[in-house]
């Protein structure tokens, strides 16, 4: 009868695997070495071709708490879905192959989850602080109540999308709930190479920006559905403040006729599908840059107003650093000029 039932433990830990033998064994093993131990791992190998195959099954050998998956090359969207039809942990927590997290991670989640009946868990000190003003959180930051999950089958990780796969799911989930809590004391090891996803990324700007309106059309879709009335206007034009516009049309080294591509798409997108259902009141609640773009006719014009005000803020800056230096109180003048940092 125990063999026919399957138990529940507290945490179950899905982590996609490709291609990171060098990393892979100190991500295991982080994972193993938690301080809540009623977990399971679920390694997902999408199709390595070096090591990471025999890493894998040496530590199913060591472990009973993993379980291990072999499937060809389909993208981490395919294999973290698949990972979560395993899962059988009351929560859940996708976490990247060449990453590490320490000790109290899944504990210190876990916990916030059940004292706050949490269908979703915000972590680390990062996210936490923007989570009011970004409606988007990456993988490893989130940790997510496994009936939550059922109750939404059609929300999953989007197949052949990536970058952004995790925006787009994270960001249909934070509408379906509001029983959302804070963890900021989870501490997670994102490890840097040449590489990982994001490196590749800023080197592939034309393949990132034609995943957009793949993003775009989950979304309208989505909303279709469970938004209908729109009422949730600013939730959506956060997420294209944050992903299209700062994490992408900010932060990549873009040429003229990429801006033009994405300043069309993005400024379509919003007269279409999001200004006409905002208010006013919310209008206020994003960004002067962010507004200024949407509203600019073209690229080239936004570009120079947003030279003027980065050189203005850095002027401001300047400004407020050099008065704080006259703060007789070095403690209180720590936490001013920390302030500052962070505002501009």
């Amino acid at each position: 009868m125990e063999n026919l039932v399957k138990r529940t433990v507290e945490v179950s830990v899905v982590m996609p695997v490709y291609n990171t033998a060098d990393f892979l064994q100190e991500a295991i093993e982080s994972v193993l070495n938690q301080s809540l131990q009623d977990l399971e791992l679920i390694l997902v190998n999408d199709g390595s071709t070096d090591e990471s195959d025999l890493i894998c099954k040496a530590f199913t050998l060591k472990d009973q708490r993993i379980k291990y998956l072999d499937q060809e090359n389909s993208g981490v969207s395919i294999a973290r879905n698949k990972g979560l039809e395993m899962a059988r942990g009351e929560y859940v927590f996708f976490m990247d192959s060449d990453d590490t997290i320490d000790k109290g991670f899944i504990k210190s989640s876990y916990d916030t989850a059940k004292r706050n009946n949490s269908d979703l868990v915000v972590i680390g000190d990062y996210f936490c602080k923007r989570f009011q003003k970004v409606r988007v959180l990456s993988t490893w930051a989130q940790m997510l109540r496994m009936d939550f999950l059922r109750k939404y089958p059609e929300v999953r990780f989007p197949e052949n999308i990536q970058p952004g796969e995790d925006g787009v799911f994270s960001h249909q989930l934070l509408l379906l709930t509001d029983h959302v809590s804070l963890n900021p004391q989870g501490i997670y090891n994102y490890r840097q190479h040449p590489n990982q996803n994001h490196s590749k990324i800023k080197k592939q700007s034309w393949k990132v920006l034609r995943q957009i309106p793949l993003w775009f059309d989950i979304l309208v879709r989505f909303y279709t559905k469970y938004d209908p009335q729109k009422s949730h206007s600013l939730h959506l034009a956060r997420f294209v403040e944050h992903e299209p516009f700062e994490f992408r049309y900010l932060a990549l080294e873009l040429d003229d006729s990429q801006k033009q591509y994405l300043h069309g798409l993005i400024t379509d997108f919003m007269f279409k599908h999001v200004l006409p259902y905002l208010p006013e009141k919310d209008k206020v609640k994003l960004s002067v840059p962010f507004l200024d773009f949407v509203y600019s006719s073209t690229h080239n014009e936004f570009d120079k107003r947003y030279y003027k005000y980065v050189k203005s803020r850095r002027v401001i800056k300047k400004f407020y650093l050099f008065l704080v230096r006259f703060v007789p109180l070095s403690g209180f003048r720590r936490s001013l000029r920390k302030k500052v940092n962070a505002k501009f």
